[in-house]
């Protein structure tokens, strides 16, 4: 990559709105460079630091596997930007030229030019629109849908009037924060402003040093306020509108917060991401309830936008795990962390659980590690998630189990005792095991337990069709009740459990033979397709089988989220009578699909 002296194009949009003294600003720092054929201009789960404007030749954007070639003046990519990741990989084709813009001086620009903004938010949208993968266009057209108060709102930070300008910022800088609400009486009554850096910069003008100007002398009281029932697309109006960037967010005559521009536009370009920000900057294990609550309404906006379940599962999976890790580093002590793994297993540890239904966690201790007090954190642990939603693990798995809270070598031995232990228990607390998946602290001591089970495991026949005969704990109901599905009207009584005759099945099956051929993979979808790259199944089969899954996966969290919209608990039982047509006939070819991997798995394992 070669740099070449150019002037930066300010003919197109957003560019075309910023101002004489904006457009300086960007020549200043604007970076004309020359790109051979087949270099990067942007990579996946790389946080991005420059936009990129294309002047000349082309460059072929994949992503979410689409592909779309990108040509002069358009930018790479605003989307990636805003959120600070990218799940695209943008390549060169040929001799490229484009601009460098940096992402500080285009951040500056977003929060001082609202019409800017507003060109800039608008390119997202129609991209969306454009893109062949509707979930995401779904996703974006929901969240307009949704009101002020279920988006990112800024703590309101207060300082008083009389305060002078450098104290305020020092308070600013401590708080880390960009402005702050200026309370301050006047006549006998308490008014409200609001002080921001651009305040600052123009207080730094007038002739009294700033240490001698009160913030009530350079702060803004003519205020605009929203509802917290207000539409998150009737906010972006307002603050076109009035050319602001922040609004006062109030409840009657309690001030709830400060929705800014940029803030709105980052949660409507990545809903997610917000979540993943607010656990990140989350100081107490309160702070982070409020990110944990706000996971179920982002599976119910997905589910409702037509998301594929896989992809929300996936995706509530990376979500669980942050929470998990970062209330696990506000509770335990640095020297614990560093010193343990903290696991979670069964449907969490294989990306497959999607509602909070039960904590399935674990820790495993660095040998001859000691941790004074160790029971009550793992105690305020297991209480704090059940603040968050995450009911307790009806079985006690969960690391206020002596058993499941061990030192590796310890746990090492109990492998060996459910392997070769007459309990059946063990056979199954194994097979929970496998799924386990490291979420905080050394992973290397989950790689070293997971090596002994499957050194263990393998070449121990016996063992494994013990193990894999638990397909058959779950009796189908009355011959020939599966045949009456279609027909079954709304007066019929009877109900399907999803998890024991449905996913059950598929999940274990999978999981036996996952162990007998040592495949690393966790998630069922993701075995099936190993065991079929190795020809252990057939390909039709595993695609059969992976269907299935997803499909029974998707009529439980309709089931689920039906379920808590009449103020039932979630369970895996299904009322037939609640079903239609097509779900009834979906599931009666899934019987059948799961009753052959269940013979496959009888025969290979001689169940019979």
């Amino acid at each position: 990559m070669t740099a070449v002296s150019n002037a930066f194009s300010f003919e197109s949009s957003p560019f075309s709105e910023l101002s004489a003294t904006q457009q300086t600003q960007v020549r200043e720092v604007a970076l004309h460079v020359r790109l051979a054929a087949g270099e990067r201009m942007l990579q996946p789960d790389k946080a991005p630091q420059y936009l990129w404007v294309l002047q000349s030749g082309h460059a072929q954007l994949e992503e979410d596997g689409q592909v779309h070639v990108l040509t002069s003046g358009e930018a790479v990519s605003w989307r990636a930007l805003l959120t600070q990741h990218s799940h695209a990989t943008v390549t060169t084709l040929d001799e490229v030229c484009a601009w460098q813009l940096p992402k500080a001086t285009m951040m500056v620009l977003l929060g001082d030019n609202p019409r800017f903004s507003a060109r800039v938010f608008a390119s997202i949208a129609n991209n969306l629109t454009d893109d062949e993968d509707i979930n995401r266009n779904r996703e974006l057209l929901s969240l307009m849908l949704l009101r002020v108060k279920d988006a990112y709102l800024q703590r309101p930070f207060y300082v008083d009037g009389q305060l002078d300008l450098v104290s305020v910022c020092r308070l600013l800088s401590e708080n880390k924060t960009g402005n702050a609400l200026v309370r301050d009486v006047q006549g006998g009554g308490e008014r409200i402003g609001m002080f921001t850096t651009t305040d600052l910069r123009d207080a730094l003008l007038q002739p009294t040093p700033p240490a001698q100007l009160a913030v009530r002398d350079v702060a803004r009281f003519d205020l605009i306020t929203l509802s917290p029932d207000a539409e998150l697309f009737d906010a972006l109006l307002i603050m076109l509108r009035h050319r602001v960037h922040r609004v006062l967010v109030k409840d009657g005559d309690t001030i709830v917060g400060i929705l800014s521009q940029l803030d709105l536009m980052s949660f409507m370009s990545n809903h997610s991401h917000l979540i993943t920000l607010q656990v990140e900057q989350a100081h107490s294990a309160a702070e982070l309830q409020v990110a944990a609550l706000k996971v179920d309404d982002t599976i119910k906006l997905l589910q409702r936008g037509g998301m594929r379940i896989e992809i929300i599962s996936r995706l509530v999976s990376e979500l669980n795990g942050q929470i998990f890790a970062r209330l696990w580093a506000l509770l335990a002590p640095p020297d614990l962390v560093q010193n343990s793994c903290l696991l979670v297993m069964g449907s969490e540890g294989r990306s497959e659980q999607i509602l909070k239904t039960d904590q399935d966690n674990a820790l495993l201790l660095r040998d001859g590690y000691h941790c004074e007090g160790l029971a009550a954190i793992t105690q305020q642990f297991s209480a704090a998630l059940l603040t968050f939603g995450y009911p307790p693990c009806p079985g006690n798995i969960m690391v206020t189990n002596p058993l499941w809270c061990q030192s590796l070598g310890d746990f090492r031995q109990t492998i060996g005792q459910w392997l070769f232990g007459p309990d059946a228990e063990g056979k199954m607390n194994l097979a929970i095991f496998m799924d386990a998946r490291a979420v905080a602290g050394d992973a290397t001591l989950l790689a070293s337990a997971r090596e002994q089970a499957l050194t263990l495991a393998v070449g121990s026949d016996t063992f494994i069709g013990r193990m894999a005969s638990a397909i058959d704990q779950f009796a189908e109901p009355a011959s020939g009740w599966w045949q009456r599905l279609p027909l079954m009207h709304s007066r019929e009584p009877e109900t399907f459990d999803l998890k024991k005759i449905g996913t059950f099945p598929i999940v274990h099956g999978a999981r036996a033979l996952a162990l007998e051929f040592r495949l690393e993979a966790l998630g069922t979808v993701e075995r099936l397709q190993a065991l079929a790259n190795q020809q252990i199944l057939p390909a039709p089969l595993v695609r059969d089988l992976s269907e299935t899954l997803h499909m029974l996966m998707t009529l439980k969290l309709r089931n689920n989220l039906r379920q808590l919209s009449l103020g039932q608990p979630i369970s895996n039982l299904v009322a037939l009578s609640s079903l239609g047509r097509l779900d009834r006939d979906q599931l009666t070819d899934a019987l059948a699909i799961i009753r052959q991997f269940k013979q496959l798995l009888r025969l290979r394992y001689r169940l019979e």
